[in-house]
């Protein structure tokens, strides 16, 4: 009898096919094959290390501001508004001056001695020309800053925020006085452009105390 004979009884056992995997087992993969990933498992690359979760942010990394707030962007606006005035009043009051020392100049030439009216005429305008060249200097002083502070918003820091909080309460209290004064003196008139400067003055001290405007000037620059 031949032991090919697949019904000799005294032969090998024929050869069973290998056994299919179960549904949901992972297939043995050939050596040098990736293997597969179980169906809804998240993929990752083969060989790849696994990935470590991201750091989260710093706290209030996510209040820094991108861009100018509002109420900066208004107080910038009127830190020019302003400025725009105190360059008109100082220049006039160097005309007034210039009116001033003219003035003085001929009551000089009329007058022959010290004790002739003319004589006084001209001391008292020399004096009145220097104190309006002085006011306008200060105001012309006053236009400077206020631009210098509009321009620096944008990169300045904690100099800046503090040197506007300064400005605009100084403003605001002057605004103040003059306004009370135009109560007191019952004109309308008196009172439009002080009440104008308190509000002007009041935003400008505001703009950089609220948390948009501290975060604004504690930003990171690179």
């Amino acid at each position: 009898m031949s032991f090919g004979d697949p019904h000799n009884p005294y032969g090998p056992p024929p050869q069973q096919p290998p056994a299919a995997p179960g549904y949901g087992y992972p297939q043995q993969a050939p050596p040098g094959v990736p293997p597969q990933q179980p169906y809804g498992a998240p993929q990752q690359p083969y060989g790849a290390y696994p990935q470590a979760p991201a750091y989260p942010g710093y706290p209030g990394a996510n209040m820094v501001p991108q861009s100018m707030p509002g109420l900066l962007v208004t107080a910038r606006v009127f830190l020019y508004i302003i400025s725009a005035v105190q360059i008109v009043v100082g220049l006039i009051w160097l005309y007034l001056a210039a009116i001033a020392n003219d003035v003085s100049d001929a009551a000089d030439d009329f007058s022959s001695s010290s004790d002739d009216p003319f004589s006084a005429i001209g001391d008292g305008g020399h004096i009145a020309t220097g104190v309006l060249v002085l006011v306008a200097l200060i105001a012309l002083g006053l236009a400077t800053l206020s631009i210098t502070l509009g321009v620096k918003f944008g990169r300045g820091g904690q100099g800046v925020r503090i040197t506007t909080v300064i400005y605009g309460a100084l403003g605001t209290i002057f605004g103040l006085i003059a306004l009370f004064a135009g109560l007191d003196s019952g004109l309308a008139t008196a009172v439009i452009f002080p009440l104008l400067w308190v509000v002007f003055g009041a935003i400008i001290t505001a703009a950089p105390v609220v948390p948009s405007g501290t975060a604004w000037f504690a930003r990171p620059r690179y």
